[in-house]
């Protein structure tokens, strides 16, 4: 496959260069990073260890963009304008590993070209040209709206079925979900519960398996799964601190995304992943104080410390 890693930070680097054993990978990405995976080639350690020679580029071109499939792993709040940029080319499929309901924007300029997919392998970057595997976890990759699976009932969708071909080829653990509408949202609990409390409190995932953490964690996954069941998706709270429990004992030595970001002093993905909770739990009538909670301090964060 002709595959693009959009926004190829510490997750998007790791797919994509696990991905580039079997395909032709181009990484989009940011200097010195991409940069020197276009000169030396991508080193992957840790958990996994490869060495790989994607194509790597800071400015794509419309033929980079007219690819099999384009992986989108940008943050969360750079979707929209992602989603103008791939209209520069002609993607046959667009499948969203961002966290966040990233999907709705992506599919606002990019129509039904989208899947949603979402990923618990950890992933830090430890410099340029190189990428950490801090915890091996599955991919899910599906079509995110129940009306569009298609299909035998239960089945996923043929082009679902071919992108996890693709990605279990280069070695990762991936399914084609005929459940990705409820899947996504699992993927928000797990968001809301893992990052904003990590972030806060300055520990590693594992950190929530016991101690007081758990116990936002679990609370801010519940309101998720609450605001879930009000928008129709059939998530129950269980499920959801389950999901969170999966994630934390997978991914025990990552720091999330969001503790990268305030770690870095980068603006970080808050309020498309616990705001977003809040907004869709005010729009119901659903009281969500832990996500309003979180959302706030870490606004309040950004406020002090950054311009957003």
């Amino acid at each position: 496959m002709e595959i693009v890693v959009f926004g190829a930070g510490a997750l998007g680097s790791l797919v994509g260069g696990l991905l580039a054993r079997e395909h032709h990978v181009t990484l989009v990405g940011r200097d010195p990073h991409a940069r020197h995976v276009a000169g030396e080639g991508l080193r992957i350690v840790g958990e996994l260890d490869a060495r790989v020679r994607p194509r790597a580029t800071t400015d794509p071109t419309p033929a980079d963009l007219s690819a099999d499939l384009v992986l989108v792993t940008v943050k969360a709040y750079d979707a929209a304008e992602t989603a103008e940029a791939l209209t520069a080319g002609d993607p046959e499929v667009v499948c969203s590993l961002s966290n966040g309901l990233t999907e709705e924007a992506l599919a606002a300029e990019l129509g039904d070209r989208v899947l949603a997919g979402s990923a618990t392998y950890g992933a830090e970057l430890v410099g340029p040209g190189a990428v950490r595997c801090t915890g091996i976890g599955r991919v899910h990759v599906g079509e995110f709206a129940g009306d569009r699976v298609g299909g035998e009932a239960g089945a996923a969708s043929d082009r679902a079925e071919r992108v996890a071909s693709a990605f279990r080829e280069g070695g990762l653990n991936c399914e084609a979900d005929p459940a990705m509408p409820r899947r996504r949202w699992e993927k928000l609990a797990v968001n809301a519960g893992v990052n904003a409390v990590t972030a806060l409190a300055r520990v590693r995932n594992g950190a929530l398996a016991t101690g007081p953490a758990r116990g936002v964690a679990e609370r801010a996954a519940r309101e998720t799964a609450r605001v879930a069941r009000a928008e129709g998706i059939g998530l129950s709270d269980g499920d959801a601190v389950g999901a969170v429990e999966t994630v934390v004992s997978e991914t025990a030595a990552n720091r999330s995304s969001m503790l990268q970001d305030v770690a870095d002093g980068e603006r970080t993905e808050v309020d498309c992943i616990n705001g977003a909770v809040v907004e869709r739990a005010e729009g119901h009538g659903i009281d969500a104080p832990t996500n309003r909670t979180l959302t706030g301090l870490l606004r309040a964060w950004e406020r002090d410390r950054i311009e957003v």
